[in-house]
């Protein structure tokens, strides 16, 4: 059987710790939408529904307050019809706004029985919502049968009994105010209730989370620790070879004990060093007979073909020992070769040290250049001028070295 190979190794953690993380995400959505909802319904719902039983009460005092003005500006003497028509008109809002603010929190109490996707006391609800009905029965059948008795008799001007009337209606309103109270209690009582429940979900969804975290954390470090045990020799391998080569022993291999990606980059790592002593060799063959920056051009622009030439402004010089054909038939061999090299080594000197290139020794003559791209346009002709006045200096001496170099006195 085949060993898996690192990419196949590393997608299969992959995938292992993106399933738990699927896992993790899905759960945590689930839970995350599911405490989301509850918040809606806590903050949209149970709260406002306590709100609107409160403001029952703020407005049921407000009617009372303007029963009361009514009351006063009928006992006035002439009686301010004009109050007395504004605080009937308030009165009657003051009524309205407190059935409008009992049917809101009814519809929020029974959107909360509806809903089943939250868990809620739906029973002690149907309750509350019932006595929110039944007191706005009584305040229809009670209050606003006295509030009606009463203006009749401060139409008739009987203030004794309009005041006992407004007695009577304190009485029921105080009773109505008390139970509205109650309810609001009891609201408020499953308004903490949910929001501890809220609260304990949330709780339980981050442990869940941390849970599937730091098992996925878990798995997937056992998985890398196996994974790299068991590439950590052929990686070392690899990096002794590597420093190796940064040393400049190119003279070694490595064994491939792999098949996968590491097997794979030590092969390339071997066909490089070979690619690397091929260069090697190719720059101290040329080295010995072509100026080096030509060879490091040649072998980092190995692509380049004769067809690549271009038409350039060079700067070229050429340098020959006069007379040398009748001189070199009067001496020997060996003669011949000692007055070469020292006339070619003297020579070849200011060449290099200006930045020349020597292009090709014939015979005795020594063709050089200046140019792109080892000397700029702007310098070339002034670097080979001044190379071409040193190699003139030295050839007054060389001319009274030559008879010590043929053992002539």
């Amino acid at each position: 059987m085949l060993r898996p190979t690192i990419r196949k190794r590393i997608l299969g953690i992959a995938l292992g710790l993106i399933f738990l993380m699927a896992i993790t995400s899905a759960l945590s959505t689930v839970m995350t939408r599911r405490i989301a909802h509850q918040l809606d319904e806590f903050s949209g719902k149970y709260v406002e529904a306590y709100g609107h039983l409160a403001r029952m009460n703020i407005h049921s005092l407000e009617q009372a307050l303007a029963l009361r003005r009514l009351m006063i500006s009928r006992m006035q003497s002439p009686p301010d019809e004009l109050s007395i028509a504004d605080q009937r008109k308030i009165y009657q809002a003051k009524g309205l706004e407190i059935e409008q603010e009992a049917q809101a929190a009814r519809a929020l109490i029974n959107a909360i029985i509806d809903d089943s996707s939250t868990t809620s006391d739906n029973a002690r609800l149907g309750r509350i919502d019932d006595r929110i009905e039944r007191v706005i029965s009584d305040i229809h059948r009670y209050l606003g049968e006295e509030y009606k008795r009463l203006l009749s008799l401060i139409e008739a001007g009987n203030i004794a009994e309009a005041r006992a009337s407004v007695a009577r209606t304190d009485t029921l309103r105080d009773d109505i105010d008390q139970r509205i109270e109650v309810i609001r209690t009891d609201m408020l009582a499953l308004v903490r209730g949910d929001a501890v429940m809220t609260m304990r979900d949330q709780k339980t969804a981050i442990a869940i989370s941390v849970v599937l975290t730091l098992l996925a954390s878990i798995l997937g470090l056992i998985f890398s620790l196996f994974i790299s045990t068991g590439i950590t020799g052929p990686v070392q391998r690899l990096l002794d070879g590597t420093r190796a080569v940064e040393a400049g022993r190119l003279d070694g291999s490595i064994d491939v004990t792999t098949r996968d990606e590491i097997g794979q980059l030590t092969t390339a790592f071997n066909n490089m060093v070979e690619q690397l002593r091929h260069k090697e060799r190719l720059r101290e063959t040329f080295g010995r007979y072509v100026d080096p920056r030509v060879v490091e051009g040649l072998i980092e622009r190995q692509s380049q073909t004769a067809s690549d030439g271009e038409r350039r402004v060079m700067t070229v010089l050429f340098c020959d020992m006069k007379g040398f054909t009748r001189l070199s038939e009067g001496m020997t061999p060996q003669g011949l070769v000692k007055v070469m090299n020292h006339y070619l080594s003297t020579m070849s000197g200011p060449i290099r040290s200006h930045r020349g290139i020597i292009d090709k020794y014939i015979g005795d003559a020594i063709m050089a250049y200046w140019g792109p791209p080892f000397t700029e346009n702007a310098e070339q002709a002034r670097l080979a001028c001044l190379a071409a006045v040193e190699m003139a200096q030295r050839g007054v001496a060389l001319r009274t070295e030559l008879p010590e170099l043929l053992g002539l006195r």
